[in-house]
């Protein structure tokens, strides 16, 4: 990895265009090619980015960062303050606690849960930025990427609405539609959720698992 801080600015060219004023930045190049812009506050979240597959061009002054689009991310340097590479090896991976990874390995085996005709595509589906929990197709051969979780709150909303940028961007995957799956939703998480277009489902563990419910009935 290499971590550059410069006073740059930053034009994006291709189906958008958008561009970031003259400004102290940190340029983040990771192993797997991909190039992002961050500033000092937004959290994890990049000024603008570029995921691989794509290549870096080093001018003096000037890096052009290129995809198979055709798009383009140009950074203007002014002032390098610092550039540093570190090796980080192969990361290990989230390690998900044992309910949640059994609840996505359930929700593999019973893709129905979402809706009639889904089928499951692949559990682990890489994206640059890392795993989305299931892959799925509906009846009409459509995309579902579907983020699990024991507790669903914002951060895993946000989590799956990265992964969904950056699968909108595979033509041969888009459009992608996003489920947010949890045994609770928490009201927030469903309302940011639903706000981007984001379906979300409550998962019943027990049943899942064909475990008879403590719950009184008649019958």
């Amino acid at each position: 990895m290499r971590l550059v801080i410069a006073r740059c600015q930053v034009d994006y060219v291709g189906r958008l265009t958008a561009h970031l004023p003259m400004a102290p930045r940190l340029l983040l190049v990771k192993a797997d090619g991909s190039v992002s812009v961050h500033a000092d506050d937004r959290a994890y979240k990049p000024l603008n980015w570029m995921s691989p597959p794509c290549w870096l061009e080093e001018q003096p002054g000037v890096w052009t960062v290129r995809n198979k689009a055709d798009e383009s991310l140009v950074i203007t340097i002014d002032e390098v303050l610092h550039d540093s590479k570190h090796e980080l090896g192969v990361d290990p991976g989230l390690v998900k606690d044992g309910v949640e990874a059994h609840l996505q390995e359930l929700l593999a085996a019973h893709p129905e849960v979402f809706g009639e005709g889904h089928t499951l595509v692949r559990r682990e589906y890489m994206t640059a930025i890392g795993p989305v929990d299931l892959l799925l197709r509906d009846p009409a051969g459509a995309s579902v990427a579907v983020e699990v979780k024991r507790r669903g709150e914002i951060d895993g909303v946000e989590q799956l609405t990265r992964y969904l940028e950056l699968m909108n961007r595979d033509p041969l995957l888009a459009p992608v539609a996003g489920v947010f799956a949890a045994q609770q939703i928490k009201p927030q998480a469903r309302t940011l959720a639903e706000d981007r277009g984001i379906r979300c489902v409550v998962v019943d563990y027990d049943a899942l698992r064909g475990v008879e419910s403590d719950d009184l009935r008649l019958f």
